[in-house]
């Protein structure tokens, strides 16, 4: 059967089969697809019913604000990217969980609002931490009669999206001339996918709809009126996602416990070996790309 690219809909090619080796919440098999045209990877088709692959356990919701405090420190790194373009304003983070760097950015003194699709998170950010909270699956609806904003964020969101295309257009619209877009996703140029292929566990197959490369994503944003100002694969969160990657990956070739687990100290070693070249931007397992509306 012939699979057109959602974005330029040119035909395109199966990539790879794979399964969800993360959560194991089905046995069934999904096929990514290959444009040649924009080298889109993209999930095809998208099931029906998405939410059903993002169980509780997706969205931990810490006991208290303490215990978010405690946890917010691993995210201190993205408010010092931030803080490089922009001191302070009206910040909109797209998909924050249950709140790590949005508390951290309304320590820091920006007016926070979130976009989450988890109704208990929202509620943990609106009732605990006192963030104003949207609870929506649609950014591009929900934002439409949003104020302009300084920065807005999508950490690891924006593969989570059925439609990234028109929701960026509608982040575009919605920053202020000199304010920022950051955006972190899995790079598809990482040598952990060109080695691991199907096995890969940034893949996470179904929930990552589209695997978009920094080439692509800076064309689209171009277009938008987006100059990039800052793009890397070796901050904090690129670096652990490095580590993570071959560890896991490796666990996900095995089916039985104590095989995982050994496979799982093979995939540790491996990344303290490829660490070197993982650090050369452009070839690890996630980029991070800072945007900044063109005045």
């Amino acid at each position: 059967m012939e699979v057109f690219c959602p974005l330029c809909q040119k035909e395109s090619q199966l990539y790879l089969r794979t399964m969800d080796y993360n959560r194991k919440i089905s046995q069934e098999q999904f096929n990514y697809n290959f444009c040649p045209s924009c080298r889109l990877i993209f999930l095809s088709p998208i099931p029906e019913e998405l939410g059903r692959y993002y169980t509780a356990e997706y969205y931990p919701v810490p006991r208290s604000y303490e215990q978010l405090e405690k946890e917010a420190e691993q995210d201190r790194y993205k408010i010092k990217i931030i803080q490089q373009f922009v001191s302070k304003g009206r910040l909109l983070e797209i998909g924050p969980s249950y709140g790590k760097f949005a508390l951290l950015a309304k320590q820091a003194g920006f007016e926070v609002e979130v976009l989450e699709r988890d109704k208990s998170c929202c509620n943990f950010l609106q009732d605990v931490v006192g963030i104003k909270a949207i609870n929506s699956d649609n950014p591009a609806e929900s934002l439409r009669n949003a104020k302009p904003y300084d920065v807005i964020v999508l950490w690891h969101v924006l593969e989570h999206l059925p439609n990234p295309w028109k929701t960026l257009e509608t982040l575009a619209g919605k920053l202020l001339p000199g304010s920022i877009l950051v955006i972190a996703t899995p790079n598809p140029d990482a040598i952990q996918f060109k080695t691991l292929g199907r096995f890969w566990t940034h893949i996470d197959a179904p929930r990552h709809l589209s695997l978009v490369p920094l080439s692509l994503l800076r064309e689209k944003a171009q277009f938008l009126s987006l100059k990039i100002i800052l793009s890397t694969t070796s901050d904090d969160g690129g670096l652990l996602l490095n580590a993570v990657g071959w560890k896991d990956s490796f666990a996900n070739m095995g089916s039985r416990g104590f095989i995982r687990k050994r496979l799982r100290s093979v995939g540790r070693l491996i990344s303290v070996v490829a660490s070197p070249i993982e650090r050369i931007n452009g070839l690890g397992s996630a980029y991070t790309a800072v945007f900044q509306k063109e005045r």
